[in-house]
């Protein structure tokens, strides 16, 4: 039976619940539209895959103390930061299967609630009184931020390569998985190359998971992924199966895409699925993805063995297994 998220999660479930009272707690303002804003995307749940590394590595490596738990909960405020902020950029709608913020509160309020979250992240990583931890999150959360820059240059691009998009994908999404598990394996005292070794887990999961959520977009369904599908498109945003079908398709194709993608135009949507479909397209993106992960469970070779490298090397199937 392949492993699901609520699997992979059962070895840390107690100190999951440890890191949803930080979150709780840590959240709380004297401002009510934060609380409002903020409890309501925290409460639409998510994979919270990035804590869940935090976790993982810090527990396989011996972790003793509770620093794990509220730098899982800073990783995951550092997402949702992002969260708010891309669905005000993206003008997104729906996400995990309800309205985005911005869809209920306004641009306004999104933006600046992200800010207070993102600036709530720096002040409990300060608490923890590490430079080293400081440093890794900081360097993220300024890479992070290039990854979005990156992708709003490419948007509405028809001439976006390969290359350009993964990129994208490394700065953008993969970037906090490698900083996840990276400090995981830092604070339980791991040597440094271990230490570098989680994060090159990480940096390739976030990949795998990127590159699956690709292939979702244009064979999930909308129930299913908790979006939209066709928002890739729609956005104008050119990523893998795209850029695939762009550079081995025919002229007509390619002509096809790169009008839609320079307008966003959705209205071509099922013939451009079925385009992707029949070429290949889809099988590509999700091997690139299977590479990716192939080379985190390789990464993980020097973990001792138990329970928790066990569901990280669960994690790698789960990444391009899944069906959401």
């Amino acid at each position: 039976m392949p492993p699901t998220q609520n699997s992979i999660a059962l070895t840390i479930a107690a100190d999951m619940r440890e890191v949803d009272a930080v979150i709780r707690q840590q959240l709380q303002s004297e401002v009510p539209l934060v609380n409002q804003i903020a409890d309501y995307i925290i409460s639409a749940g998510g994979k919270r895959i990035r804590p869940v590394l935090v976790l993982l590595m810090a527990n396989a490596w011996g972790i003793r103390g509770s620093h794990h738990h509220q730098l899982a909960a800073v990783i995951e405020f550092i997402h949702t930061a992002t969260l708010l902020h891309d669905d005000v950029v993206d003008e997104s709608s729906l996400r995990r299967g309800r309205e985005t913020a911005n869809a209920l509160f306004g641009n306004a309020a999104s933006v600046l609630v992200g800010d207070f979250v993102y600036s709530r992240a720096f002040q409990m990583m300060v608490a923890i009184d590490d430079m080293r931890v400081m440093r890794i999150l900081a360097d993220a959360t300024n890479v992070i931020a290039e990854g979005e820059v990156l992708q709003l240059l490419n948007m509405h691009d028809p001439d976006v390569t390969e290359a350009r998009y993964l990129q994208v994908i490394r700065s953008k999404t993969a970037k906090l998985f490698e900083a996840a598990a990276e400090i995981g394996a830092l604070i339980a005292g791991a040597t440094d190359a271990a230490v570098a070794s989680a994060a090159e887990y990480g940096r390739s999961i976030g990949t795998a998971f990127q590159l699956v959520d690709d292939v979702l977009d244009y064979s999930g369904n909308a129930a299913a992924i908790g979006k939209n599908v066709g928002d890739d498109l729609r956005e104008g945003k050119p990523t893998l199966p795209l850029i695939y079908l762009m550079e081995n398709g025919t002229a007509a194709q390619r002509n096809l895409v790169r009008g839609c993608i320079e307008t966003g135009d959705e209205q071509h949507f099922d013939e451009i699925l079925s385009l992707i479909t029949r070429s290949g397209a889809l099988d590509y993106t999700k091997n690139r993805a299977e590479a990716a992960a192939a080379v985190a469970r390789k990464s993980l070779a020097d973990v001792p063995d138990g329970q928790f490298k066990n569901s990280l090397l669960d994690l790698c199937r789960f990444a391009v297994d899944r069906d959401r």
